[in-house]
């Protein structure tokens, strides 16, 4: 068995993998001030309340966009799995040729969505992630990265919203029953979630329109991608462990390579 870890600026998702099963998985907050010592418990706490043992992980693959945490949880996993982890970085085996002016910009969360999405789905296809940044993400036919676009996600914009204007309240993020709304709280949800549909709307219809590929796939990921496409009008696929099998994956191409 593997665990994967896919470390994001708000939270942390884990995975065990059994071959290709994914067997347990957990979503935790990605925080800064956590010791290897409490990551490494913490871990082998996730693991007996799951009832998977732990002395059967062979191998941890590890991606992060937060340098910050590095430190505590590898060194964590070190001491308390006894594992030297994979972690994912440039020069790695993807299988995604990255046609872009400076490939080592290219966040490691996306490399991996990429990874997962080509593989398991093929292409050409959208990937779109809904985190802390909403990011669209293409590959073609032929496995090579076509172009990125980068937006703020779903709740920074619902968290900058209310910082910046006194007046108006925290809201659960959901779909109103009705674009006309008569009070603040539908007001908000309305403007934030369906101007989020919108945006997602138009970018996919102007990806596949300028890359002249209209029959192109959309796959979506993200806990906010089910409150985007409620009806599932818009995404093909919607895989919520998507990054999990892109580490799985890229553990694969790597695992003989020094």
């Amino acid at each position: 068995m593997i665990l994967v870890i896919d470390v994001s600026n708000t939270n942390s998702t884990l995975g065990v993998f059994d071959g290709e099963q994914l067997v347990a998985s957990w979503r935790l907050s990605t925080l800064n001030n956590r010791t290897s010592d409490e990551t490494g418990m913490l871990l082998r706490m996730l693991f007996v309340h799951s009832e998977v043992n732990i002395t059967e992980i062979a191998a941890v693959v590890v991606s992060s966009v937060v340098p910050n945490v590095m430190y505590s949880l590898l060194s964590g996993i070190r001491k308390y799995l006894k594992r030297e982890p994979m972690v994912v970085r440039a020069g790695m085996k993807t299988g995604i040729n990255l046609r872009m002016e400076n490939p080592k910009e290219m966040g490691t969360d996306r490399i991996v969505n990429l990874v997962a999405a080509y593989e398991l789905y093929g292409g050409p296809a959208i990937v779109i992630d809904y985190s802390t940044a909403t990011t669209f993400d293409v590959v073609s036919e032929r496995g090579e990265f076509l172009t990125g676009i980068t937006a703020p996600g779903v709740q920074v914009c619902a968290d900058a919203l209310t910082q910046r204007a006194a007046q108006l309240p925290k809201i659960e993020i959901k779909r109103p029953d009705s674009l006309i709304t008569k009070n603040t709280v539908d007001s908000i949800q309305a403007g934030l979630v369906l101007g989020h549909i919108g945006e997602t709307r138009y970018i996919i219809d102007k990806i596949k329109e300028e890359l002249h590929l209209p029959q192109m796939k959309v796959i979506a990921t993200g806990g906010l991608a089910k409150v985007i496409d409620e009806k599932e009008e818009i995404f093909d696929v919607y895989d919520p462990v998507l990054a999990l099998q892109g580490l799985r994956l890229l553990y694969e191409k790597n695992k003989n390579r020094k």
